[in-house]
């Protein structure tokens, strides 16, 4: 494998070192076999090594190839279904249980970066939830909505006032703090939790596709092009890129592709701009999310689509996103631009379950993954190793058919509609300030 194995991006470009995996060759016999490379495979890795069990991990590319090492790197609690549509679905109790375990997830990952000296930094604290201005103020709500059905006491309400004094644009009514998120690098950090898996004992192999599978039986076959696994369990972790490798998990997901762009270095001209080191993301659905970097350059993500355009394009789109809400940074430059491919399911919770005697997924944590695969990993690992059952909390988001990849088409026209209502709502909003504040 070549160091282009990586797409090209700010992440590839700074990750901490690059070890690598041997590829599976021959055949191996274990307690557990997981199917991709991605937070959600390696921290159920990492979770069953540390729990004494064999494991194998076979990923196609290398660890942290897709949508985990890509992302915006913005680790917070929830998932890409919104909390009270969680509640309305489940009922407070349950909704309160599902909530929790990503609150576990965040603080999981603190002591893992701490244990394990992962070199994902700097872990900036602080993501601003904004408002759109053309939709008022109403965030004070959502604070003390959370505050009494999920008992969250780590958010700050900022009026729009405080916050134009800190982010020079007219593009937002108010934002909520969550104290409780950060955010860092995302590659460096999925590397770090191989790293600690393999410490652990778990074999992890690179360049590894899955070619085919036997999955009756009390031991499973996993096939590779170089040898397979033999295993009493085998759980899916594949998200955007399952595939057609099984069919009902296939069928249960759409891949879609966001996007992320970084700037050149503004200097001392980034203080004026963004005023505050806090990841900012506002609340439409087709959002953009962005964050300052530690050498002044600008993260910016956004859009979602159901295939995939060239670097150039991807650059072109994103940087006009960045001008509508700050014009004033016209001759900023990009310097790189990518995609990444997520599994999404119609219903925005992760599919976490088991497809019959052994035989487990984890996956489709499409939109709000870092926090989510941590969580459903440790579901999932104490189901597999200790006969745990809070997995079955996640049954009421089964594997809904979605059509997989041949849903793409659909799943477009869904986006553009969204993004039709989105520039409705903003006609005759303010944009952002020409000079900065």
């Amino acid at each position: 494998m070549s160091d282009t194995d990586y797409v090209d991006s700010f992440y590839a470009r700074t990750r901490a070192d690059d070890r690598r995996w041997s590829t599976l060759s021959g055949i191996v016999r274990t307690d557990t076999c997981i199917v991709g490379g991605g937070l959600a495979g390696l921290n159920l890795a990492l979770e069953l090594a540390e729990r004494g069990r064999g494991v194998v991990l076979l990923e196609a590319r290398r660890v942290g190839w897709g949508a985990s090492g890509r992302n915006g790197g913005f680790v917070g609690a929830g998932y890409s279904l919104g909390a009270r549509r969680l509640r309305e679905r489940v009922g407070p109790d349950d909704a309160r249980r599902l909530y929790g375990f990503t609150q576990d997830a965040v603080r999981t990952i603190h002591r893992r970066i701490a244990d394990h000296g992962i070199a994902c930094g700097p872990v900036v604290p602080g993501i601003l939830k904004a408002g759109l201005a053309e939709d008022g103020p109403g965030l004070e709500r959502e604070m003390d909505f959370m505050a009494e059905a999920f008992g969250v006491t780590s958010l700050e309400h900022w009026s729009a006032e405080r916050l134009r004094s800190v982010l020079a644009t007219d593009r937002y009514s108010d934002a909520l703090l969550l104290k409780g998120s950060v955010h860092l690098h995302s590659l460096n950090y999925a590397r770090g939790i191989a790293a600690a898996a393999a410490a652990a004992g778990a074999r992890i192999h690179e360049g590894s596709a899955v070619v085919g599978h036997r999955l009756d039986g009390a031991e499973k076959e996993i096939r590779t092009a170089g040898g397979a696994v033999l295993a009493r369990d085998v759980v899916f972790a594949c998200g955007g890129h399952v595939g057609l490798l099984h069919r009902r998990l296939s069928m249960a997901t759409v891949p879609v592709a966001t996007y992320v762009m970084l700037t050149e270095p503004l200097g001392d001209r980034l203080a004026g701009v963004i005023g505050v080191p806090h990841g900012v993301s506002d609340t439409r659905f087709c959002n953009d999310y962005y964050r300052p970097l530690a050498d002044t350059r600008i993260l910016w993500g956004g859009r979602v689509s159901t295939f995939q355009p060239p670097a150039e394009r991807i650059a072109a789109a994103l940087r006009r996103d960045m001008l509508t809400v700050y014009p004033q940074l016209a001759d900023v430059k990009v310097e790189v631009a990518w995609g990444g491919t997520m599994g999404y399911p119609r219903h925005k919770m992760p599919l976490i379950g088991r497809l019959q005697q052994g035989v487990w997924y984890c996956m489709g944590f499409g939109g709000h993954g870092m926090s989510a695969t941590t969580a459903g990993a440790a579901v999932v690992a104490a189901a597999v190793a200790d006969g745990d059952d809070r997995f079955r909390l996640f049954q009421p988001f089964g594997l809904d058919f979605a059509a997989g990849p041949f849903a793409r088409p659909v799943a477009q026209l869904v986006y553009w509609g969204h993004k039709l209502r989105d520039g409705w709502r903003a006609r005759g909003r303010p944009r952002g300030r020409p000079a900065a504040a």
